[in-house]
């Protein structure tokens, strides 16, 4: 089996947050492998932006996940551990990468993309994520830096 370690983002704009479909329908978020000797806070950015267009700062860490897929071109069977991030965008605006196989995507409201996102693993990192950034929020305006 192959392991590979990756880096994500959770992006949000207010009440939304940024999604991708990619070449087999799936709606995912944004993520890759962590490559040279990049940090999981650098992938995860680059990632973002290189698969959505988007440019986003990381709030915090948002943990991390794990799944499994058999690889017919590798003819094993690949490992993928993923470190998340909650990142904050300042606007909402986005491209799609297309060459790389996604299909579609953009900001959506929390609730509608829980619905459209495929793994039940990355709805519940969404949902807990928002939890999460909300209490961000609700600091930073404490604090007066909102």
């Amino acid at each position: 089996m192959i392991i590979r370690d990756c880096a994500g983002g959770i992006v949000f704009k207010d009440d939304k947050v940024f999604i991708l479909k990619n070449d087999k329908n799936e709606w995912i978020l944004p993520k890759g492998k962590i490559k040279n000797d990049n940090l999981p806070p650098e992938t995860a950015m680059e990632r973002v932006e290189y698969e959505g267009g988007v440019k986003a700062k990381i709030v915090s860490p948002a943990g991390e996940t794990a799944y499994e897929f058999y690889s017919r071109t590798r003819n094993t069977a690949v490992n993928n551990r993923i470190i998340w991030f909650i990142m904050e965008a300042d606007n909402e605006d986005y491209r799609i990468n297309k060459d790389e196989g996604f299909t579609d995507g953009g900001y959506y409201p929390i609730n509608k993309a829980i619905e459209l996102i495929t793994y039940s693993q990355d709805k519940s990192l969404v949902s807990l994520s928002y939890k999460r950034f909300l209490e961000y929020k609700e600091y930073k305006k404490k604090l007066n830096f909102a």
